[in-house]
């Protein structure tokens, strides 16, 4: 079965550039971005770092699950996930069914360069050593991210506009040739 294509969704760990990436591609491919985790923040009228404190990751994790489920359901977007959305079946799911996945891939290395001045990031808080912390969470994440993503695309070190091209002339392809390249 085809999957649609009027519907990109942005996988990937902290700091690989989802959310930049994706508002650029939304522009490039006139489409609404949205970020799951901007719109989880809009919703509870608080940043997720207070959600966190307040309910944990597993209420968080509840309130990711109800709004990748509503956002998958939209249509022409750009869909940015926060780093462990993937986590769930139910999300890996949804993202699976609802459109093209694309890994957004990032070296430890980066991730902890743009991630280290970051204070909205409570995977990341009080851990004396992020590094190690990023290390621990693609080990867990890396296969998961990989079981959902159609095309998986390294960021680092390089611009967003340079992957940005790169993931529309994938998307492109596919949809002349009628496949996927994960």
């Amino acid at each position: 079965m085809q999957k649609p294509l009027n519907n990109i969704y942005l996988i990937g760990p902290m700091g690989a550039g989802k959310t930049t990436i994706g508002r650029l591609l939304a522009e490039e491919l006139n489409k609404q971005f949205l970020d799951s985790d901007l719109v989880i923040e809009e919703r509870a009228g608080a940043d997720i770092s207070w959600i966190f404190d307040v309910e944990g990751e597993a209420g968080f994790r509840v309130r990711e699950k109800n709004v990748i489920k509503e956002l998958t359901t939209l249509d022409n977007i750009v869909l940015a996930t926060g780093g462990g959305a993937i986590l769930a079946e139910e999300n890996r799911k949804h993202l699976r069914r609802g459109g093209t996945v694309v890994y957004l891939m990032a070296t430890i290395t980066q991730q902890v360069e743009r991630t280290r001045r970051d204070q909205k990031r409570p995977l990341l808080q009080n851990t004396p050593d992020p590094r190690s912390k990023l290390t621990a969470l693609m080990e867990i994440r890396d296969p998961l991210y990989r079981e959902v993503a159609d095309y998986v695309v390294m960021t680092s070190r390089r611009s967003p506009k340079a992957v940005c091209t790169e993931i529309i002339q994938m998307i492109n392809n596919s949809a002349s040739s009628g496949s996927s390249n994960a």
